[in-house]
């Protein structure tokens, strides 16, 4: 037998081809090579990244901002139509939103450096000028009626407050430093401290809302509540008792309301029906079925001439899904779930029970209210007539939330690890730099035996 021939039942532990030697059928890969260890590499990288100290600063900051430079883009989209239609300029609203988003974020960037203390401490004064504006607005020849809703104040002009919206800071500030100063005495265990007086100061709020028929930012503002109340670790059954309460309260509300039950009646909706009663919540689907998978293009809805009421303020998420397409819609989605996240980390990893308590008070407002408008927009929930968070128009609906955000940023670089990451970034002056250097110098100096200098 030739001394190269190949016994019967042996197989070669290689293949030489095209000149590289390929590994037997069913040998093992090198650890470390195949699809799988990328999977597990990628997640432990990701991991890292989600890990690092300034993780929540980026996205809060990153993702606030993006969604605002998007709404000012749809904003001047959604709105160009009705601006020509009134007669006056395509950018009418666009300017007035770029204006309020200027304030805005002159407010976001003092938030966002205020200490902790000094959030605390106007806390207190943001309360009391909120509920007086919001008095202000019941009282004849001040208050002004929009769509039914009495909750405004001519600031003279075409600019108009709605102090109501400013109610959710108030609320959120002042909320989470009365339950931090009772935490810090260890009161929350008694039941009346944990409702008392948040609960009454609340349905006050509430009162004066609801007064203005303003049904929408009411359950913005429970919301709040609810949020404020969870993360004070109210047990099982109160918390249960309070929302069965005030689910009650909102069932005879929408009852006793034929406007609201005809929003109630539009879920679900495929057609305008009798009377066109469910006008807008159809064309709001229709805009977004319209839009496919990239959207029609920048500033190419039909929707918005004409047929669909609010374009650029309630419903300017399907004028997105029209222009933008889904890819648009998942992009703002990703945005706000991002800034979600973010919120929760910051409330989570705080060992401050104010900034615990004022994180998870902002994020349960942007969340709540986001979830709210998207979802009358895609008919899972009535039409409540509140503003998609950062990204509808509405100077009064914008200042307080960028206000919001800028906490969140001001709470995310307090922890710990976050203010020793920043503070490694900043550059160091050359005063700074030389002064430890000639006083080491003038250490050895003083150390020589000798006299000489």
């Amino acid at each position: 037998m030739p001394a190269k021939q190949m016994l019967p039942g042996r197989r070669p532990t290689a293949v030489r081809a095209r000149g590289r030697a390929r590994p037997a059928t069913g040998a093992k890969r090198p650890a470390g090579r195949g699809p799988l260890a990328r999977v597990r590499r990628a997640q432990q990288q990701l991991r890292k990244a989600w890990d690092r100290p300034l993780t929540a600063y980026y996205l809060i900051l990153g993702s606030s901002l993006l969604i605002t430079v998007l709404g000012l883009v749809m904003v001047y989209s959604a709105s160009m139509i009705k601006a020509l239609q009134l007669g006056l300029g395509d950018a009418y609203f666009f300017k007035k939103q770029f204006l309020a988003a200027l304030i805005g974020a002159v407010l976001m960037l003092a938030a966002s450096r205020m200490p902790v203390r000094l959030h605390r401490a106007l806390s207190y004064p943001v309360l009391a000028g909120t509920l007086f504006l919001m008095v202000l607005v019941q009282v004849p020849g001040i208050g002004v009626a929009i769509n039914g809703n009495q909750n405004w104040i001519s600031l003279g002009g075409p600019f108009m407050l709605q102090p109501s919206e400013f109610g959710k800071l108030a609320l959120i500030l002042w909320g989470a430093d009365l339950l931090a100063r009772k935490g810090d005495k260890e009161l929350l265990s008694q039941w009346k401290h944990l409702l008392v007086p948040l609960v009454p100061v609340a349905f006050l709020l509430l009162g004066l809302i609801m007064l203005g028929g303003d049904m929408g930012t009411a359950m913005i503002l429970g919301a709040i509540l609810f949020g404020l109340l969870w993360l004070a670790g109210a047990p099982t059954r109160m918390f249960v008792g309070v929302l069965a309460f005030a689910g009650v309260i909102v069932a005879l509300l929408i009852k006793t309301s034929p406007h609201r039950m005809d929003r109630l009646a539009c879920l679900g909706a495929t057609e305008p029906g009798k009377n066109d009663l469910c006008w807008q919540a159809v064309h709001g689907i229709y805009a977004l079925a319209s839009g496919g998978w990239f959207g029609s293009g920048l500033g190419a809805s039909v929707e918005k001439w004409g047929q669909l009421p609010e374009a650029h303020t309630d419903f300017i998420f399907a004028i997105t899904g029209e222009e933008l397409g889904l890819a648009g819609t998942l992009s703002v989605l990703a945005l706000f779930a991002a800034l979600g996240y973010a919120g929760i980390r910051v409330a989570g990893r705080t060992e401050d029970s104010f900034v615990r308590y004022a994180a998870g008070g902002v994020t349960t407002w942007i969340t709540a209210q986001a979830v709210i408008n998207i979802g009358a927009v895609l008919g899972l929930l009535p039409i409540a007539g509140v503003p998609l968070p950062l990204f509808s128009y509405g100077g009064s609906a914008l200042l307080p939330t960028m206000f919001a955000v800028g906490l969140l940023i001001a709470f995310a670089r307090e922890e710990p690890a976050a203010r020793a990451a920043l503070a490694m970034r900043q550059p160091k002056s050359g005063w700074k730099r030389r002064g430890p250097i000639w006083k080491s110098m003038r250490r050895r100096v003083k150390k020589r035996p000798s006299g000489e200098r």
